[in-house]
């Protein structure tokens, strides 16, 4: 397919298709769709109108494809993770945001509406997207993320770059002290697969993102212990924490939290009707 100067973008995308669907990826069509989009510059929707791709073009697409193939993230490849209204810029080091995050960000920013200038901490912002979109979503909110991962902080800082968002690296068991008290929401997406797991996990996920965003102790829950923790010292009264955890810890993550003292424990589905994240309140005076 590589030796004309210009080539078919519909034949790179059968081609592409059948290569990804032996291979088994998620969704071969759209894959191969995104990934020649990304080589040509051009939007997903508008591929069949180009009249060809270029000879460099096309090679290019082969390589991507041969490595989306082999279970490398297609955001890894183009470089760009889409989450809600917005994008962030990911890659080796840092953990690609999922769509079932967004349904957390979601109601935590329903939960956020009727307060003016929130005050918002996002633990283990990871590339920061959910303070990102938070920001952007809530341009009035205060918004405050920490980041350990030496790795994952060039892409959070990159990301977060003039959005207002007060970004710091370090542990978030202590982070932000001098908002002990004062803060509206929680929110985190921590690291919570099980050690034990660590057979049962999709190839591409346990391959390729950051094993630091992943694995959190015997039971999946070290994390979400500290995020508890953390939550209940920086929240006021009244104020809420979310945090996501796996389908399996829909009864143990509730419980973390019952166990720290927050009230109005609740878990919540994602978009596949799974559980996938608890939300709590520090006692206090304003109601869910």
């Amino acid at each position: 397919m590589l030796d004309d100067e210009a080539v078919s973008p519909l034949e790179l995308l059968r081609l592409g298709t059948a290569r990804l669907t032996v291979a088994g990826t998620t969704s071969p069509a759209a894959e191969a769709r995104t990934l020649l989009a990304h080589v040509a510059g051009k939007q997903p929707g508008l591929l069949l109108l180009t009249g060809s791709v270029n000879r460099q073009e096309a090679m290019e697409y082969r390589r991507l494809i041969d490595a989306r193939a082999r279970g490398v993230p297609v955001q890894h490849l183009t470089g760009v993770a889409h989450f809600r209204t917005i994008s962030v810029r990911v890659g080796p080091g840092v953990f690609v945001p999922r769509p079932e995050t967004e349904v957390m960000v979601g109601w935590a920013l329903e939960a956020l509406a009727d307060l003016r200038s929130p005050i918002v901490v996002d633990l283990c912002t990871g590339s920061g997207a959910i303070a990102k979109a938070i920001a952007v979503e809530r341009p009035d909110a205060g918004v405050h993320a920490v980041e350990l991962s030496d790795e994952a902080m060039p892409y959070a800082q990159d990301n977060l770059a003039g959005t207002g968002v007060r970004l710091v690296q370090g542990d978030m068991a202590g982070a932000f002290a001098d908002l002990d008290g004062r803060v509206d929401l929680v929110i985190s997406n921590p690291p919570y697969i099980p050690l034990e797991a660590w057979e049962s996990v999709d190839p591409e996920v346990r391959d390729h993102e950051p094993s630091l965003a992943l694995w959190s102790g015997d039971d999946g829950l070290d994390a979400v212990r500290v995020v508890a923790t953390a939550a209940m010292r920086l929240l006021r009264p009244g104020g809420i924490v979310a945090v996501e955890h796996a389908e399996a810890q829909a009864g143990s993550a509730p419980a973390v939290f019952l166990d720290a003292g927050f009230d109005q424990v609740r878990d919540h589905p994602d978009l596949n009707r799974r559980p996938r994240f608890t939300t709590a309140r520090r006692p206090g005076r304003r109601a869910l």
